[in-house]
């Protein structure tokens, strides 16, 4: 390159290559009509070159620090004008259709079939769609070639028609043979065109058999290959067709042997196949003897028609199909039992108002609806369904008036009260007027009105007997099934509070049946998977006057005999059936969270009294330790009152309440209302510890039961020892059990039976051994560990090695990949990083253009504007003087 400046360079640049200045021919003419286009690319490369030598900015190199010959680098020289200019590019070819198209909204409209037809349930939907999907499919399929069936002839298969089947050749075996072995001179004549042959050659002639052919065909062998006639063509297809007849034919023969053959041998596979059992003893043993009758194998196949074959099974029925015919089949068995009732036969469902005809009794009669003047007992079978059929009216009202009662009877007030007696969770009724008779199973009626209150309940299985309820209540959640109706959804949410209702008024007092309530509990759970929020609310309202009826017994007073501050047999069993229902181990729920706080504000707040509130205590400390069971949360009130109660039961060496060890309450210890419970030991004489009754505990007066307290003190102390289990991993186990242990130890139960005694000194064995444990694992708190400071070290660190790709390589092949990763990690985050900030370069600049082109048009327009109001303003004017010049000229001011 010439030095000097940049024309001067350009002007060398140019010259040097061709483009100005003389250009000389070097002798050489060029043709005419030649192309131009090759000198014009040259010339453009030439070009090209020249601008980018002249410009040093468009090429960056980065400097070696060490240039070694002959290595070939890459990235050392860089084009970063060209590569801004393929990134703009490529971003307006993919960054700015997205940008242009992000607030686009699409014009799909959804036309399937039945999407927006609420009436069409999806299964509906989907049918419909696969139904019509089938018919625009199957509209080509009477032109389409690639079918699965291939083109057929007269109804067949053309790859199931043999070649020469058909064609006028007769079969050895059924046709008579004329011994000519030559195609029909009809076939030949309309259907080969005449025989390939000309009109005056005779017919016979113009054919020639196997033997014939074959003897030409040697002759003509020496000869040169030429052109076969029309008439060797058709005798070669001729013998052909008979090699391959003789052939099937042969195939025929050997089948027919094989086949006469297992007809000769078919007695004996016979006779392997249905062998009797060589265990077998007695006739059955010996074979069987052979007839003409058993040997007859037609007989045999047409036998075989009848055996019982596999059926394609029904498909699965969805839940609103199998609901929908439980239903039905329940009505239909209800109609039946009151045509039943009524005297009707089950057939006859015009005439059901009139009486059946009567008969005789037949000799294939299973003496079920038969009519003997004998047997009537003076009543006649009408007035025997009278009651029943009252009964069915009397129902079908209830169900009519069933949508129109909203509240339920056994709801109660939730008001605030500061004193009055304790409100029932489930208001009783009186069964006075109802009837004595209950209702066989047999003649259980089939259909029921949902009910939505207790009292309609109880109306409907007053006369039913306790083991039929369930069955109720199965017919009842059949009829009233979510899918068969709209309403059935709230009916249900009703029943489920109503059968809430009902176990808690079977586990009252004081007629307690634990067994409805464990037939009954399979259905509240299916219940309460199905509506939760519902069944929910039910068991909260119950809980919030609970604990109002616990605030009312502790505002008349914690010690008076009077107030209800224990739970009964309703509310355990509530407790118990919330256990059981929904999921004990979450740290926050809307229903156990609630029943968690009302057990332990029964076991703090509530006083001793009474046998009967220490087995409701022993029962709620028995559920706190069922719902913590995942969890292992402490629950300091349970333990506290389990050795209160062995304090009040068990005889002990304390004598006041300042003498206990530890520091749990006891305010009731050796009180009036509680010394009368401990236990003594003459009075424990010979008795053996059992399961505590909770119903009868909590049901009888007698104070004095020594079975009793021997039973709640044994039960105490294992409870004691199945909590220091469940908390053995506590951290203050040893605080708190440590004083619990105490008082095993000094307990008085030498003078009572082994079997107590064995008992609590198991418990006192466990709680020891865990406290051992708890004792052997804490460490006392140590100040935090810390590496000792070195003593700073001032010589120089030498590297081994001078190598900078050594110095990285790590000796841990781990620790080096580990490294690779990261370095790899921060260079696509560096990378990622600049890519997203030319990005965002790019899209500032994007919406900079638009902005700049709208204040453009905004600035025109307004121009516009300014210019039309100045150029009226200025007409206005204009006018004005010469109104003013005029006026002048007038005299006029």
């Amino acid at each position: 390159m010439v030095k000097g400046s940049q024309l001067s360079q350009l002007k060398s640049a140019l010259s040097h290559a061709g483009i100005t200045g003389n250009q000389q021919n070097n002798g050489k003419k060029r043709k005419r009509g030649q192309s131009q286009d090759k000198d014009k690319e040259k010339q453009a490369s030439k070009l090209e070159d020249i601008q980018r030598k002249l410009n040093p900015f468009d090429v960056k190199v980065t400097k070696l620090k060490h240039d070694v010959g002959g290595r070939k680098l890459k990235g050392v020289t860089g084009k970063p004008a060209q590569s801004k200019m393929a990134g703009l590019e490529q971003r307006k070819k993919t960054l700015l259709k997205e940008y242009e198209e992000k607030h686009r909204a699409g014009g799909i409209i959804d036309r399937r079939f039945g999407e927006n037809d609420p009436s069409m349930s999806l299964e509906e939907r989907m049918l419909e769609r696969f139904t019509r999907e089938r018919q625009r499919a199957s509209k080509g399929v009477a032109f389409n070639l690639e079918d699965e069936d291939e083109l057929t002839h007269y109804g067949q298969s053309l790859s199931r028609l043999d070649d020469f089947d058909d064609i006028g050749l007769r079969a050895d075996d059924d046709e008579e043979d004329d011994g000519s072995g030559q195609i029909n001179k009809n076939i030949v004549k309309h259907a080969h065109f005449g025989g390939f042959e000309e009109e005056d050659e005779d017919d016979d002639e113009g054919v020639l058999n196997s033997s014939t052919f074959s003897d030409r065909q040697i002759l003509t062998s020496s000869k040169p290959a030429r052109k076969k006639s029309k008439a060797e063509v058709m005798a070669e297809v001729i013998a052909k067709s008979k090699d391959h007849k003789l052939r099937r034919q042969m195939e025929k023969e050997d089948g027919e042997n094989v086949r006469h053959e297992l007809d000769q041998d078919f007695d004996a596979l016979r006779n392997l196949i249905y062998a009797p059992d060589p265990s077998a003893t007695g006739s059955n043993s010996t074979p069987l003897v052979e007839t003409e009758k058993t040997v007859n194998y037609d007989q045999v196949v047409r036998e075989l028609v009848f055996d019982q074959r596999a059926k394609p099974k029904d498909r699965t029925k969805t839940e609103e199909e199998l609901a929908s015919e439980e239903k039905d089949a329940l009505e239909r068995a209800e109609r039946r039992r009151r045509k039943r009732m009524l005297g009707l036969d089950d057939s006859d469902s015009e005439d059901e108002g009139k009486p059946r005809a009567k008969r005789r009794r037949g000799g294939d009669d299973l003496e079920d609806d038969f009519d003997d003047e004998e047997i009537g007992y003076g009543l006649g079978t009408g007035l025997e369904g009278n009651d029943g059929d009252e009964g069915e009216s009397e129902d079908d009202e209830e169900e009519e008036g069933d949508d129109d009662d909203e509240a339920e009877e056994s709801d109660v007030s939730l008001e605030d009260a500061d004193g009055g007696n304790a409100e029932e969770l489930v208001v009783s009724f009186s069964k006075s007027g109802a009837s004595s008779r209950k209702v066989k199973s047999k003649d259980l009626p089939f259909t029921f009105p949902c009910p939505s209150s207790h009292e309609e309940f109880i109306g409907i299985v007053e006369n039913v007997d306790e083991q039929d309820i369930p069955t109720v209540v199965q017919r009842i959640r059949a009829l009233h099934h979510t899918s068969l109706a709209p309403d059935n959804k709230f009916k249900l949410q009703r029943f489920t509070g109503v059968l809430i209702d009902y176990i808690l008024s079977s586990s009252s007092p004081p007629s307690l049946s634990f067994t409805v309530v464990n037939s009954l509990f399979p259905h509240l759970v299916a219940l309460t998977q199905a509506y939760p929020i519902q069944a929910a609310e039910h068991f909260n309202q119950k809980l919030v006057l609970m604990n109002k009826n616990l605030k009312r017994g502790l505002t008349q007073g914690a010690l008076n005999p009077e107030s209800k501050t224990w739970p009964g047999p309703a509310e355990l069993t509530l407790f118990r059936v919330i256990g059981y229902l929904w999921p004990t181990s979450d740290m926050n729920h809307a229903v156990v969270s609630p029943t968690r706080i009302l057990l332990g504000s029964y076991l703090g707040l509530a006083r001793v009294r009474s046998l009967r509130d220490i087995g409701s205590g022993l029962f709620l400390s028995t559920l706190f330790l069922q719902y913590e069971q995942l969890s292992h949360r402490f629950v300091p009130e349970a333990v506290n009152f389990l050795v209160n109660s062995v304090l009040h039961l068990a005889p002990s060496k304390y004598e006041n309440a300042s003498d206990l060890p530890g520091s749990f309450p006891s305010p009731d210890f050796r009180s009036a209302l509680c010394r009368p419970l401990m236990l003594d030991a003459k009075g424990a004489k010979g008795l053996q510890i059992q399961k505590p009754d909770l119903g009868q505990l909590l049901t009888a007066d007698d104070k004095n039961d020594a079975s009793a307290k021997l039973n709640l003190l044994a039960l105490s102390l294992d409870l004691l020892g199945r909590y220091a289990n469940q908390l053995k991993g506590l951290e203050a186990f040893i605080e708190v059990f440590e004083s619990i242990s105490e008082i095993l130890r000094n307990l008085k139960l030498q003078k009572f039976e082994p079997d107590l005694q064995a008992r609590a000194r198991s418990t006192r064995e466990i709680i020891e051994r865990l406290l051992k444990f708890s004792r052997q694992s804490r460490r006392p708190l140590l100040l935090q560990a810390h590496k000792a400071i070195p003593i700073p070290s001032y010589v120089p660190k030498f590297d081994s090695t001078s190598s900078s790709y050594l110095k990285r390589q790590d000796p841990d092949r781990e620790r080096n990949e580990a490294a690779k990763l990261r370095n790899e990690y921060k260079q696509e985050r560096k990378g990622a990083i600049r890519e997203l900030r030319k990005d965002a370069k790019f899209l500032a600049g994007v919406e900079q253009a638009k902005q700049k082109e709208k204040d453009k048009g905004y600035n025109e327009r307004m121009k516009r504007v300014f210019g039309s109001i100045e150029g009226e303003r200025a007409e206005q004017k204009a006018m004005d003087r010469d109104k003013t010049k005029e006026k002048k000229r007038a005299g006029r001011k």
